[in-house]
């Protein structure tokens, strides 16, 4: 039997998704001056973007839309796993740093795969 999920913080990929902005914000931190409003700002906004569409997604009334918002935060985790290859790129993060964010990056769409799977359609 499946629970019924109440709010959107009971979700593990929402919840996944804040422990991902908070490592983030930390990476981008390093990050040159110069950055903090281009790439580092860039990084954060796609990072928040991820648990914000998966909490609106399940705040709506409906499945198809939850399903629409899942896969808006698919996007920005595809944008932020860009983004973290160019930071590697130009310089500003070490691979060894980076690459716990790139797990998680992968999980989360692991998750948010798997929960528009089980959606009714």
């Amino acid at each position: 039997m499946t629970e019924t999920v109440r709010s959107y913080r009971e979700l593990k990929v929402w919840q996944k998704g804040i422990e991902l902005v908070k490592m983030v914000y930390g990476l981008t931190q390093s990050f040159p001056k110069s950055e903090t409003y281009g790439l580092a700002s860039q990084m954060q906004r796609a990072a928040v973007s991820i648990p914000s569409n998966i909490a609106e997604g399940q705040g709506r009334q409906h499945t198809g839309e939850f399903r629409q918002f899942l896969h808006i935060a698919l996007g920005s985790a595809a944008e932020l796993d860009t983004q973290l290859v160019v930071a590697l790129e130009l310089g500003y993060s070490t691979s060894e740093n980076a690459q716990p964010i790139f797990d998680l990056i992968l999980e989360i769409r692991k998750m948010t795969y798997a929960l528009i799977n089980k959606l009714p359609r």
